[in-house]
């Protein structure tokens, strides 16, 4: 089996969302730049993803609305009936091109893994893009282009984890009814999209476990091992495809949810070895000290380094020299070490009532 792969782009470097989206930040270059300080992505682990073309993105969007970001990228005008230009998907240099770069990043992930291995690609997992638009800061869909290509290879059964805060309402689109992708998503309940109800299971297709305001370790631990790794188990998928947003953290302010970055490093420990293909991607996050040291974390989970106690002086000054527009000044924890220390707490009667009923769903399941 090969060694895990690391894939970047230096479009990422440049390019922002525009000066007071949550998306300003730099994501992808903290991750690379702490994962080469701390001399954890030697060259012969890292890849360049490419800019896909047109034609590799019509697999789930259509060929109008991909011209449209491409004329929106062109022009750099607004365009209503695609839902580009608004507060959340606004028109920037890059609009096409670093949405296509990250949906290309997929690609190159499932090709890597097609005989077996682990692929991690952070600026993926923009769950929310929806066929004919752009949705939720999404202008593309990575995860479903991704898996799509990934049963095109022949695969027969892929689960679809996702732990962001917030719903992927757009695999839901996509993978409705499926009988080869099984998703399972943890999200904030009553937070946008407003989608992933308990009750909805996407026509059997889905396990969507949505948790209250101040979630926390103890009870992501309880939702982990009574319902996500036994129903990943059940299926017994050739691939499995990890969303791996960080917003689900204590720090971040998209969400009201109280993880440690810990829940991250758990879930890749525990399904690396679920199945002979992993994908990893990055989603959402949105304090950039905070996302920067969770998808490190996941970075070192994946190609095996131990994640230090404190940092070295130069891992800790690419933290110290991010700068974010809400002019949060961060702990001294956060820019000295990498791993959180545990949130745990008292699990609520939401949760608790949540895993009960999906237990029971996937007991009827199994027969």
């Amino acid at each position: 089996m090969t060694e895990p792969i690391f894939i970047g782009a230096r479009i990422y470097r440049g390019s922002s969302y525009g000066a007071h989206h949550p998306l300003s930040i730099p994501r992808v270059p903290t991750v690379t730049d702490l994962s080469r300080a701390l001399g954890w992505l030697p060259d012969t682990q890292y890849r360049t993803s490419p800019c896909a073309k047109p034609s590799a993105l019509t697999g789930f969007h259509t060929p109008d609305y991909i011209a449209a970001l491409q004329r929106a990228e062109a022009t750099q005008r607004p365009d209503p009936a695609y839902d580009l230009g608004t507060l959340s998907n606004p028109v920037f240099p890059e609009v096409y091109r670093r949405p296509a770069t990250a949906a290309a990043g997929g690609l190159l992930a499932a090709e890597h893994v097609r005989a077996g291995g682990v692929a991690y690609n952070p600026g993926g997992g923009t769950h929310h893009g929806l066929p004919d638009r752009a949705n939720g800061f999404c202008y593309l869909n990575e995860p479903v282009l991704t898996i799509r290509h990934l049963l095109g290879m022949g695969l027969r059964q892929i689960a679809y984890v996702d732990i962001d805060a917030h719903h992927c309402d757009g695999v839901a689109v996509a993978f409705h009814g499926s009988e080869q992708v099984r998703m399972i998503s943890v999200h904030e309940d009553k937070r946008w999209p407003f989608t992933g109800a308990l009750d909805d299971d996407a026509a059997g297709s889905a396990i969507n476990i949505p948790v209250p305001r101040g979630f926390n370790d103890t009870e992501f631990d309880l939702i982990l091992n009574d319902v996500i790794l036994p129903a990943v188990a059940t299926q017994q998928p050739d691939a499995i495809y990890l969303q791996c947003g960080a917003d689900a953290v204590t720090e971040d302010p998209l969400s009201r949810l109280a993880l440690s970055n810990r829940c991250h490093v758990q879930t890749v420990t525990a399904l690396r070895s679920m199945a002979p293909r992993l994908i990893v991607s990055g989603g959402g996050g949105y304090n950039p000290w905070s996302v920067g040291r969770a998808w490190a974390c996941v970075w070192a989970t994946l190609a095996g380094q131990e994640i230090p106690n404190r940092l070295p002086t130069e891992a800790s000054e690419v933290l110290n020299g991010l700068r974010w527009s809400r002019k949060a000044q961060p702990s001294d924890a956060m820019i000295s070490t990498l791993l959180d220390p545990p949130r745990p707490g008292p699990v609520s009667e939401q949760v608790r009532a949540a895993v009960s009923t999906l237990k029971a769903r996937l007991s009827l399941q199994n027969g």
